[in-house]
């Protein structure tokens, strides 16, 4: 204890105290460097937000290493700041050269904007997803089909950058896939990693459409890879296959005036106690929102 309590005196009790404190402030390029110094700490993250700390970091460093060139006169101070400026300087040079590389085309920009940019995704997070689907849009000719039913394998997921998608099943119409929306949600959610499967309905361009899509096993291994990614597209397609139930539920009536719920099933049966009850999940394969409820009609 007495050796630990020497060292403390000695490291704190080495030099002596401020008997006097100087009266006139330092020169205006310290107070400058100081500025710099507070402002460059308020950056935030990103691309942008570290262009913004290290360029002015880089420039309070810089003036502090001018106040001690010309009024510190003290050379050891003037070399730490100007090292710590020269770091600054080639970590900017460096986070611009990155927000310059991670460029897309045009319809990779325009779905960045729409679709990924307001859930807070990063363009390095973002650039892995279009990597995985090679940067390539395909296009899909009006009146052909994206898929066939009981013959198309489920090996891909599509998203629908532009056109109009028409959606049956023995002939009979469904709904629409617009832009923005996934082409293959309720298959890709049916489905396990190691298991395969063929498409229950027909998928057919109404417009001449263009998509982007991703290979099964290719973006199974992004996923795991990259957990946050996996999160992302499960929250995707959670809601785009929400959208194709409520779709449904507008179409589909249960007579004597009803409209059926899948929200309110209870309210359904208590306003018609005489029908059988409805139960969707037992008609409805896994995830497939995309088959008709037994006993119910089309509103057409």
């Amino acid at each position: 204890m007495g050796e630990n309590a020497s060292f403390w005196e000695g490291l704190i009790y080495a030099h002596p105290t401020c008997t006097s404190w100087k009266q006139e402030a330092e020169g205006s390029i310290y107070h400058l460097a100081s500025i710099l110094f507070v402002v460059g700490f308020m950056g935030g993250s990103g691309f942008f937000g570290l262009l913004y700390v290290f360029s002015l970091l880089g420039l309070g460093f810089l003036c502090s290493s001018v106040w001690a060139w010309l009024d510190v006169c003290a050379a050891d101070i003037f070399s730490w700041n100007f090292i710590l400026f020269v770091i600054c300087f080639v970590q900017f040079i460096y986070v611009t050269y990155q927000v310059r590389s991670v460029s897309f085309d045009r319809e990779f920009q325009e779905l960045y904007s729409a679709l990924f940019q307001p859930l807070g995704i990063s363009l390095t997070v973002y650039r892995k997803i279009v990597l995985c689907c090679d940067a390539e849009v395909v296009t899909l000719e009006k009146e052909h089909c994206y898929a066939m039913q009981g013959k198309t394998p489920i090996d891909k997921l599509s998203l629908l950058v532009s056109g109009r998608i028409r959606v049956t099943v023995d002939g009979e119409f469904l709904h629409y896939i617009f832009p923005l929306q996934f082409l293959d949600s309720p298959e890709w959610d049916s489905l396990r990693p190691t298991e395969e499967g063929i498409f229950q309905v027909t998928l057919t361009a109404e417009t001449d459409c263009r998509y982007v899509a991703w290979r099964r096993k290719k973006l199974y291994l992004l996923f795991a890879k990259h957990r946050f990614i996996s999160r992302l597209f499960s929250i995707l397609i959670g809601s785009d296959i929400a959208e194709k139930l409520y779709a449904l539920n507008d179409r589909v009536h249960v007579g004597k005036g009803f409209r059926y719920d899948i929200r309110l099933p209870n309210f359904y049966h208590v306003s018609l106690p005489e029908t059988p009850p409805v139960q969707p999940s037992h008609h409805l394969q896994r995830g497939s929102p995309r088959r008709k409820p037994a006993g119910v009609t089309n509103c057409s």
